[in-house]
């Protein structure tokens, strides 16, 4: 019974990230970057890497500069792999449903660079990584999104600069 309690309390952090989320989605894009990055100053590199994980990739979305979306979503990467390798109390495969979403917006981090094999290696991995993803509205999307790209990728690498940019994962405690 305390085991199901436990499971049943929300994750702070996580509230707090979705919290700016909405805000971020309802327009605020200058206020969710403030308030994402005094999350992550008070969390810091140690943080729990599900919480990293989930806030570099919310905090990409943020970005003005591709430079620095492609940074945290490196990071994003990194924390998940940290899950993934069961370097924390989280379930490992917990962050499987993480993969596509990431692969896919690193892809697209590389292509606004400029980046296309870079780009191509990531699709793929999103590609390989989307049996993962439920059969459900967001499952359908992100495996839309990857095809997406890859037409936009094409051979040449070339981009059609139309400003798509790819679903983000949803946090899940």
């Amino acid at each position: 019974m305390a085991e199901r309690q436990e499971q049943a309390v929300p994750d702070a952090v996580l509230t707090r990230i979705g919290q700016v989320v909405m805000l971020h989605h309802g327009g605020d894009r200058e206020e969710a970057r403030r308030r994402f990055l005094e999350l992550w100053a008070e969390m810091g590199e140690a943080g729990d890497p599900l919480h990293r994980c989930t806030l570099a990739h919310y905090l990409a979305d943020t970005q003005d500069d591709p430079a620095d979306e492609l940074a945290w979503d490196l990071r994003a990467l990194s924390a998940a792999e940290e899950l993934a390798a069961g370097r924390s109390g989280s379930d490992p495969s917990a962050v499987r449903g993480f993969y596509p979403s990431l692969h896919l917006n690193l892809a697209a981090d590389y292509l606004k660079l400029g980046r296309s094999e870079a780009a191509r290696i990531h699709l793929t991995r999103a590609r390989r990584a989307a049996g993962a993803l439920a059969d459900d509205a967001y499952g359908a999307g992100v495996r839309a999104a990857i095809s997406r790209l890859e037409l936009r990728l094409g051979e040449d690498g070339a981009a059609d600069g139309d400003g798509w940019a790819p679903p983000r994962q949803r946090p899940t405690p």
